[in-house]
């Protein structure tokens, strides 16, 4: 299989969410090529109720099936997140590395995984394996993950192995997620009539200065759990961001209505309970001000995996690269939680994505040797011998 060309071909094609486009063409395109693995690959078409109302969700389920072994299932996903400002689909290569949306986040892995698993062709496995190829993990998947569990099953006392990770180590543990839009109300006038109206926007900046003395109180909270050094961090950290703000009709009206958009992670250690109610209290403590929460999204905490497995892959990859280790993530998903309290299944993650590598950003890349390690990485891993 060429490779590059292969990424570069999925690349193109656009599966930015929202709105969540084109999935079925990544799908399409994927599933002959898993077929070409010695795997067994089912086109699941996702209902509307179990994706929130959207349409055209396409997921592809691959499976090479050998029940007296110990569950493998491996994970990834073909949506990528927007991007403007560069010609994030026309990739292009460029000194052993490849550029486009997705080539880290995370095409470049099940290209990686297709690699691996081609190496076996015509081999015996050391697990029962199949392979999740799903979409929305950038947006909310819970339910997709949920509808799918009937197409993987046993899935209890299974192994996830994620691909949507970190390369160089085994990813063990990740950062639990509360994603709150509060919408500020006012009164619209005319701005000469200002006093006889009430500014959302003013009134919102009341509650962002609150929470931000919140977020350097949040910013000191440290995990026991390490992360790479790659990272620039020790151990694994809290976060409280505001990341969005949308208010305003016009620059001579008073604005009626402000949504501040609050991203809350927490490490494992913290209860997600106790942090959401954090976040209503200190609301709460800012008098005169008409707010409502509009929306919430949350994904608890887990517990890191500590597992054989997880010693077995640590080694496999200080066999193929030299270095290795076991470190948390500063990224969530649905993933782990869902696998861990409704699977009793155990997940880590090995991916092709680097900081550097500047995924969600401009001229996100990955590595073609990443890649080809990753894939050399798999298949000594799924290999009895």
């Amino acid at each position: 299989m060429d490779y590059v060309k292969v990424l570069k071909d999925i690349i193109s094609i656009d599966t930015s969410v929202p709105p969540g486009l084109n999935y079925g063409k990544v799908i399409d395109y994927l599933q002959p090529l898993f077929e070409g693995a010695d795997f067994e690959a089912q086109k699941i078409y996702i209902p509307e109720e179990y994706a929130e109302g959207r349409e055209g969700r396409v997921n592809l389920i691959c499976r090479r099936r050998e029940p007296q072994k110990p569950r493998l299932i491996f994970y990834g996903h073909i949506d990528v997140v927007p991007a403007e400002g560069w010609d994030a689909f026309c990739p292009r290569v460029a000194d052993g590395k490849i550029y486009g949306r997705g080539a880290a986040d995370m095409k470049g892995a099940i290209i990686a995984l297709l690699l691996g698993l081609g190496k076996l062709k015509g081999k015996p496995l050391k697990y029962d394996t199949s392979v999740m190829i799903t979409t929305d993990e950038e947006i909310s998947q819970a339910s997709q993950i949920r509808y799918l569990t009937q197409f993987l099953q046993p899935v209890a006392g299974g192994y996830i192995f994620s691909l949507d990770s970190s390369f160089g180590y085994v990813g063990i543990a990740n950062l639990g997620v509360i994603h709150m839009d509060i919408k500020v109300n006012g009164k619209s006038v005319h701005s000469g009539l200002s006093h006889l109206g009430e500014n959302a926007v003013e009134k919102a900046n009341l509650l962002v200065t609150t929470l931000l003395n919140l977020k350097s109180k949040v910013a000191q909270r440290k995990s026991t759990i390490a992360v790479h050094p790659d990272t620039g961090l020790a151990k694994m950290e809290s976060r409280l961001n505001i990341n969005k703000i949308e208010g305003g009709l016009k620059v001579n009206i008073i604005p009626d209505q402000c949504l501040i958009s609050v991203d809350r992670r927490l490490i494992p250690e913290e209860n997600i309970e106790e942090a959401e109610k954090e976040l209503m209290d200190t609301l709460a403590s800012v008098k005169g001000v008409n707010w409502e929460v509009e929306r919430i999204y949350r994904i608890p905490t887990v517990l890191p995996c500590q597992d054989p497995i997880v010693d077995e892959l640590a080694s496999t990859i200080k066999e193929v690269i030299g270095q290795s280790g076991k470190f948390g993530e500063m990224g969530s998903g649905d993933l782990p939680y869902i696998v861990t309290s409704e699977w009793g299944a155990k997940e880590f993650g090995l991916g092709v994505i680097r900081a550097e590598c500047n995924i969600h950003g401009k001229d996100e890349f990955v590595y073609q040797k990443d890649i080809e390690d990753l894939a050399e990485i798999i298949s000594r891993f799924l290999s009895p011998d």
